[in-house]
């Protein structure tokens, strides 16, 4: 069964889970398989076991940190061209990247040149970020520039 952690005490180490099914499922510390603390908002792939929540894995599927490797190596290699906006559904800001980039060269280039800055920029600041910090600002949130 999926669902998402409501919340987690550290403190007890005990937390409640809310699934897909409209039930809520307390689940102890015993039954978390992942290899880092539980966390609220996590999603999760569960079994039930007589009312409580057991065999706890977080669902790396519906995480969002998947996004944020190929966006780094999208944003380094092909970032002036604005790859990495288009991979992360910005495509308004992908087009201002590609076109800024393509005519930059009328200009002696230095628009182009800025708009490689700007990406390599942004592919550091990916890298800096941790995952969840990264999924929070640019899949969530919605944050298309630095």
């Amino acid at each position: 069964m999926k669902g998402k952690i409501l919340d987690f005490n550290s403190n007890n180490r005990t937390g409640v889970i809310s699934a897909d099914d409209g039930n809520r499922y307390n689940f102890d510390m015993s039954q978390w398989k992942g290899s880092v603390l539980p966390k609220s908002g996590a999603k999760v792939d569960f079994s039930v076991n007589e009312g409580a929540a057991a065999d706890i894995y977080q669902d790396q599927a519906a995480s969002g940190s998947s996004k944020k490797i190929p966006a780094a190596i999208l944003a380094f290699f092909l970032g002036a061209f604005g790859a990495h906006k288009f991979f992360l559904g910005y495509n308004k800001q992908g087009v201002i990247m590609l076109l800024t980039f393509i005519f930059g060269f009328i200009l002696l280039g230095i628009p182009s040149m800025v708009i490689g800055v700007i990406a390599f920029v942004e592919f550091i600041i990916y890298l800096i970020k941790s995952d969840d910090e990264f999924e929070n600002t640019y899949v969530n949130a919605s944050k298309p520039w630095f």
